[in-house]
């Protein structure tokens, strides 16, 4: 995924590993050759239009709105159809109260008018405060899920993971973000929840206090499920 930083200093564009704490728990409780945070890509505010969501700072937040606001106003000056005049206008509504394009409340019909138009803000926007500006890795954490992005594990021998997917993936299509053959072979997925995983205090200990789940295909993933997918080879 893509986020465009707006106003965090600090912030280097490129990609970015997401530094979420549990992955470090897991690394400490199942051995494995090396650790790999789930990632994202971080982009300038000049490609906010490409981006999945936009982090921006408290102060720069008004100026993001504006590019939208200044868009409305100018289409709806150029006498649009019905559906777009009412659509607009209930952007021009939240923007003005400084709410986003994503926040505006569309109905899918009203999106559909305005479906031609690029927004700036029709996506999450993750609103950073100063004390956010102290922990940027936290707040990457923050920007992912509010995102709608969760990850998944998969620990032990060369590699404990996070795996990136959005929220609302099922098991079936995690394992084709790992690699297609998974699910092309799919079986089922032996799941153990993270809070299971590390009450036990352990991938082992967890199947021993009968933890572990076998899911099929349409299981919907939770956040840092950990999971081991059986497939046909």
């Amino acid at each position: 995924m893509k986020i465009s930083v707006v106003g965090i200093p600090g912030i280097a564009l490129g990609k970015h590993n997401l530094k979420d704490p549990r992955l470090d728990q897991a690394d400490k409780l199942v051995e494995a050759k090396k650790k790999t945070y789930a990632q994202v890509e971080v982009v300038g505010e000049d490609a906010t239009l490409e981006a999945d969501s936009i982090v921006v700072s408290r102060e720069r937040l008004p100026d993001v709105i504006l590019n939208d606001l200044e868009f409305v106003e100018t289409r709806l000056g150029r006498e649009p159809s019905a559906a777009e005049k009412a659509a607009l206008e209930k952007i021009r509504a939240a923007l003005e109260s400084e709410r986003t394009v994503f926040q505006a409340g569309l109905s899918a019909e009203e999106l559909q008018a305005v479906t031609a138009h690029n927004f700036h803000t029709n996506k999450p926007v993750t609103v950073a405060e100063a004390a956010d500006l102290e922990n940027l890795d936290a707040l990457m954490v923050r920007a992912f899920a509010e995102a709608g992005y969760i990850s998944f594990l998969t620990v032990g021998g060369k590699e404990n993971r996070a795996w990136p997917i959005r929220k609302g993936t099922t098991a079936w299509e995690a394992g084709g973000t790992i690699h297609s053959d998974i699910q092309k072979g799919f079986i089922r997925a032996e799941i153990i929840s993270f809070a299971d995983f590390i009450a036990a205090g352990g991938e082992t200990e967890a199947k021993r206090a009968g933890k572990l789940r076998l899911e099929m295909k349409p299981y919907v993933m939770q956040d840092y499920d950990l999971v081991n997918f059986r497939f046909n080879k």
